[in-house]
């Protein structure tokens, strides 16, 4: 069963890729990266300064022993970060 949250995270990359985030007051590592996937909004929607695309990772993370699955979005737009949906 997955939840649904949309709450601002902090993200660290490596080589474009989520290798850690903090949801909560909690780092959490990512341990393997399950998908990737690119949305672009609508043509008319976009400028040179703001591509459209929101890019999406489910990852397997955990900020201990237990590892759980999180969707992670990042924005190009505003280049922030959110926890979409975590699974238990």
């Amino acid at each position: 069963m997955s939840r649904l949250y949309g709450d601002p995270i902090e993200v660290w990359t490596r080589d474009g890729e989520p290798s850690q985030f903090v949801w909560r007051d909690r780092l959490y590592v990512v341990r393997r990266i399950l998908d990737h996937w690119v949305v672009a909004r609508e043509w008319w929607k976009t400028s040179e300064t703001d591509p459209g695309e929101r890019r999406f990772w489910r990852v397997e993370a955990t900020p201990d022993r237990e590892v759980g699955t999180y969707e992670l979005r990042f924005d190009t737009a505003s280049g922030g970060w959110l926890l979409l949906r975590a699974w238990d």
